[in-house]
């Protein structure tokens, strides 16, 4: 019997209601949702402590990598002291990170991870139900009877979020010397009419919030080293003084709301967390805080070179770095990335031993940045290569270098896993109000809509998708603090966006991919042209937190290169598979011979996730030759360029296969247990290709092993010299450099560490200047089991050099780029 209309709609609501949470689901695990996504927070109340409970003050003390988080210390009985990690849990982690404003703890450390405290241990097995009001209420051993010692001292890691409506109990202020300040919120309020129109906002009052209201904070104790922690805190590396006149004209005809306290920082401090409370400031006899003879404290901030209203000429005259001997590499974002450092003329990276929040405030600043809101660890933001230049660095904080901090030069005991970073202050600029996604199934793709000006009215529209890619993708994504653009939408027919929003706003869009909007990119202005119109043809978006980053090994490069001569007739998979350049077709198939430029070449996924190709299993291509698909055509292009520049020569790297990869450190993939390539050779694998992080794809010159498609990343390329083959020594090509070609879709002055082209790009870098010696003729290897031998045909820059070879197994594939 059919079921009546009503109970069908019933039916479909209840699927509907049932798949909407699941939808969002995989999303819940990510670091926030987008600003415009976001629920406002409930009211909070803070819960009163029973009468009989002790009266404590807490903070977090030690080698912090964030401002909240730390090392648990207690004050009670006129003394600080820890609390010893036996028996503590998350509910107390809880407990503790409300009572110092944070909305909640995100994890607790054992064993002093934030380096060992001093003083009584206060408190020990301490247990916790999560509700408390505060630290002291939870169950324990007693006050100071324990058996810890301080290497159990116990640190946790709060919420960045602060608690609305939050107001600091100054009930010990008057027992207690170096309390933290602990407030809900700090501003920086522009006051005079030309700095209100700016952005950033770079000069004004210091206001924090305390209990829903917006205090002034009065300058009698103010140095200029507060306010260079402020300014550090908003994203600007350095402060500046300004016209107190205008500003004493100003307050005197308003009256004033002062915090009852002062700051007291040593400059050094990245948030204001970390400094200390100063003296208490006055009071009139109706107990009302005053500021007598003093005025509400002003700041006026340098902005970087990138962020400054004025241009780079006004910047530099308040600001003036020197070329900076540091970069960040593989971030999403500008100001974050993994830290290197340039020493002996070779980039190299920093081990996180040791590395907290004041040496990475001394590399944002270096940058032009404010100071560091993280120090990341644990290379999570990417593995570097190369060298790692600097260990235990020990910044005081007042350097203008990392380069001129304390280091240890020894690398022992640290690898590429180790590797620092940093995230940075940046200045809010307001860019995220003008962009949004619409209409996908998370927050995190859907249709863009930009916030132009039309008719002197603000409006919402569509972005043409003609032209649309991944480097416009990376801009969107990146504006709206999504992260990496993991796929970039040409038409959006299931993303139905605002209604209100379906004219088209925008064309011709093209970015360098290192804007910081997408208002900064080429396009049409007001004269827009999309001939296919709009709705179902706008642009669209998919972002990801995470990406790939694809490194290649150039010492190997440097070591295998070699020129040698093949005849056609072995060459016929490499010509079926269109590897050889087009000159090759007019060569005699039996008699003919091309020379090739040979090399290994390894390349490491380096970054946070799996590289997969972005084509499913239906669009990869039989080649009948090598009997096997290609996950994609196109993997990578590189170029061979003369010393002048000049390309002489291309060459390109299709596809990859499993039997390419080896995982190194013990890292394997995380799919299957099979490892991070798979796939993408007969017989086909029951999942998509995936390379995961910390897997190497090794391919080797001398393999005639037929695995995968053409060669490595860093393809072998034809090159000639006025129409005809290279002849090595000819007068005018004495030496040959090998190049990476692509477009940067990293933020201002940094590269994301995206170093092949694949959908995310890369700046083109120099790889190789070396001679190339003729091997004639070649030596051949038969590969059994995908494995064959590492040669270190040539060392760097010496072809004179015998090289004797070592091996050590390798994974191994056939080149197949020839010339």
């Amino acid at each position: 019997m059919e079921r009546p209309p009503c109970s069908r709609l019933c039916s479909c609501l209840a699927v509907l209601a049932l798949l909407s949470p699941l939808s969002l689901a995989q999303y819940d695990s990510w670091p926030h949702y987008p600003e415009y996504f976001q629920q406002p927070a409930p009211e909070y109340h803070q819960p009163q402590a029973p009468a009989n409970v002790a009266k404590i003050q807490l903070r977090l003390a030690g080698q912090k990598r964030k401002h909240s988080e730390g090392r648990v210390e207690v004050y009670y009985d006129g003394q600080w002291g820890t609390v010893c990690d036996d028996d503590f849990s998350i509910h107390a982690a809880h407990v503790v990170c409300r009572e110092l404003g944070y909305v909640e703890a995100k994890s607790w450390t054992a064993s002093s991870s934030y380096g060992k405290g001093e003083g009584p241990i206060w408190l020990d097995n301490l247990h916790c139900t999560g509700n408390e009001a505060t630290l002291a209420a939870c169950t324990s051993n007693g006050w100071g009877i324990t058996d810890c010692k301080h290497t159990e001292d116990v640190g946790v890691v709060c919420s960045d979020k602060r608690i609305p409506g939050f107001k600091f109990d100054n009930s010990l202020i008057n027992q207690i010397e170096n309390l933290n300040i602990q407030v809900e919120d700090i501003r920086i309020r522009a006051i005079l009419s030309a700095y209100r129109k700016r952005t950033p906002v770079t000069e004004g009052y210091v206001e924090v919030k305390e209990g829903k209201t917006w205090k002034q904070i009065c300058d009698k104790h103010w140095t200029a080293k507060n306010s260079r922690v402020v300014c550090g805190m908003f994203g600007f590396p350095g402060e500046r003084t300004y016209n107190t006149k205008v500003y004493k004209m100003f307050a005197s005809r308003r009256k004033q709301r002062y915090w009852p306290f002062s700051m007291d920082c040593t400059g050094t401090e990245a948030h204001i967390s970390s400094c200390k409370l100063g003296p208490q400031v006055s009071l009139d006899p109706m107990k009302n805080v005053t500021c007598e003879n003093g005025l509400p404290a002003v700041v006026s901030c340098v902005p970087g070179q990138v962020f400054s209203p004025d241009g780079p000429s006004r910047f530099r005259k308040a600001y003036k770095p020197e070329q900076p001997l540091v970069r960040l590499r593989g971030g999403a974002y500008i100001g974050e990335g993994r830290v290197e450092v340039l020493k002996n003329g070779e980039w190299g990276t920093v081990c996180d031993d040791k590395w907290d929040l004041v040496s990475a405030s001394v590399v944002c600043r270096e940058l032009g940045f404010g100071s560091a809101k993280e120090a990341v660890t644990g290379s999570r933001l990417g593995q570097g290569i190369g060298p790692i230049h600097l260990n235990e660095i020990q910044c005081t904080g007042n350097e203008k270098s990392i380069i001129d901090c304390k280091f240890n030069a020894e690398s022992q005991g640290c690898n590429h896993e180790e590797d620092a970073g940093v995230r940075c202050n940046t200045p809010a600029m307001g860019l995220q109000k003008k962009l949004r996604l619409n209409g996908g199934r998370n927050p995190y793709e859907g249709r863009v809509e930009v916030l132009v000006e039309r008719n002197g009215s603000l409006v919402w529209g569509m972005v043409c998708g003609q032209n649309w890619g991944i480097v416009e993708a990376m801009v969107v994504c990146r504006q709206l603090g999504l992260g990496f653009a993991s796929n970039a939408f040409q038409e959006t027919w299931y993303w139905h966006g605002d209604v209100y929003a379906n004219k088209v706003v925008m064309s011709g869009v093209k970015c360098s991919g290192t804007e910081l909007s997408l208002a900064h990119c080429r396009h049409d202005g007001e004269d827009v042209a999309c001939p296919q119109g709009g709705v179902q043809y706008g642009a669209g978006v998919a972002c990801s937190e995470t990406a790939p980053d694809l490194v290649l090994n150039a010492e190997m490069v440097q070591q295998t290169t070699y020129l040698e001569d093949r005849p056609m007739f072995m060459l016929q998979c490499a010509m079926e598979e269109n590897c050889l350049s087009a000159s090759a077709a007019q060569t005699n198939p039996t008699t003919g011979y091309r020379r090739l430029l040979r090399f290994s070449s390894q390349i490491h996924n380096n970054g946070q996730s799996d590289f997969r190709p972005k084509n499913g299993r239906h669009a990869w291509i039989w080649h009948d030759c090598h009997r096997h698909y290609h996950s994609m055509e196109v993997f990578t292009h590189y170029d061979l360029l003369n010393l002048n520049g000049t390309k002489v020569a291309e060459g390109h790297k299709a596809s990859f296969c499993l039997e390419d990869t080896e995982c190194e450190g013990g890292i394997c993939g995380r799919s299957g247990g099979m490892g991070g390539l798979r796939g993408t050779r007969m017989p086909l694998s029951p999942r998509s290709p995936d390379w995961s992080p910390g897997l190497a794809l090794t391919l080797c010159h001398s393999d005639h092993c037929h695995l995968s498609p053409p060669g490595p990343s860093l393809a072998i390329v034809r090159c000639w010299r006025h129409g005809h083959d290279l002849v090595p020594g000819a007068p005018g090509f004495p030496r040959a450099v090998l190049t990476g070609t692509g477009r940067s879709t990293g933020p201002p002055g940094q590269d994301p560490g995206l170093r092949t082209l694949l959908h995310l790009g890369s700046a083109a870098q120099t790889l190789i200047s070396m001679p190339l010696p003729l091997w004639l003729p070649p030596t051949f290897f038969w590969c059994p089991n995908a494995k064959c031998p590492y040669h270190t045909r040539l060392s760097p820059f010496n072809s004179n050099s015998d090289a004797p070879s070592k091996s050590r197994p390798q994974a191994g594939v056939a080149l197949c780029s020839h010339f």
